[in-house]
């Protein structure tokens, strides 16, 4: 199914540029790049094949989702289609949100598909488009407009669930944490492990290294130590050069002094 989706994007005349799947989110994350009309077309693509194959009734994991098609961050035009011809209902938030407490994304998806289902008749549940019901196996779908968001996780040495979703708690906004920052804690039980896995929704504001120095010593002071972090997807080079801003003290550091950026503009 992870190669059909992808390969629906790249039939469609999108250039895919990375796929990723993790077994305990049972979720894949797939990145492309295309023309603002193919995209949509791609996107469409990829969608069809997630509503064929794909039946939230029998699908479970440790990350939020309310669709087989959960999120995409683009074009009100993709929402409308989704809907007018795979019939899942569409939910808009970010820049795209009709209604102020449906900009934050775990507003729109909270409780999960489940919960959708149960509460669909509620007065603040119907979605943007379509009617208030969900496609049967397919969920509904949260389509926004944003700036590139960052997906990232840091493992803990521990099995100690509640460890990771206190130490998610410290750092999200949403608890006066660090700002721009989404956090929930995760078991990934197949490999020992509890994880702080995040959104980063402005990297301008709140990087990768920044979080993770938080984690870090949060986790110490507990008496764990990281396993690993990992990225996941793509990040934009100016988040990585904010890395290096950081990282080593050097806050004068500049995009230019990236060799490659230079090559690629011919100086």
């Amino acid at each position: 199914m992870i190669t059909a989706i992808g390969d629906a994007i790249r039939a469609a005349g999108a250039r895919v540029i990375d796929v990723q799947a993790d077994a305990a989110h049972n979720r894949m994350v797939v990145t492309f790049v295309a023309e603002p009309d193919l995209a949509v077309e791609a996107a469409m693509a990829g969608a069809a094949v997630a509503t064929e194959r794909i039946d939230l009734r029998q699908h479970h994991g440790e990350h939020p989702r309310m669709g087989a098609t959960d999120v995409v961050p683009f074009a009100r035009r993709f929402g409308a289609r989704l809907w007018t011809e795979l019939r899942v209902p569409v939910y808009y938030y970010g820049e795209a949100a009709t209604r102020p407490d449906r900009r934050e994304l775990e507003r729109v998806r909270r409780g999960g598909f489940e919960d959708l289902v149960a509460h669909l008749g509620d007065p603040d549940r119907g979605p943007d488009e379509g009617p208030p019901r969900v496609h049967p196996s397919a969920g509904a779908t949260a389509v926004g407009a944003r700036i590139p968001l960052i997906a990232y996780n840091v493992n803990l040495k521990t099995t100690d669930l509640q460890l990771a979703k206190d130490i998610a708690k410290t750092i999200r906004a949403s608890s006066g944490g660090l700002p721009n920052v989404k956090a929930l804690g995760f078991e990934l039980a197949d490999r020992g492990l509890v994880q702080v896995s995040m959104n980063l929704t402005d990297y301008r504001v709140t990087n990768i290294w920044k979080v993770f120095t938080v984690i870090r010593d949060e986790a110490r002071r507990r008496g764990v130590d990281v396993d690993a972090s990992e990225i996941v997807g793509t990040i934009p080079l100016a988040a990585a050069v904010g890395v290096i801003k950081d990282a080593v003290i050097e806050p004068a550091f500049r995009m230019d002094q990236i060799l490659e950026k230079r090559v690629w503009a011919g100086e």
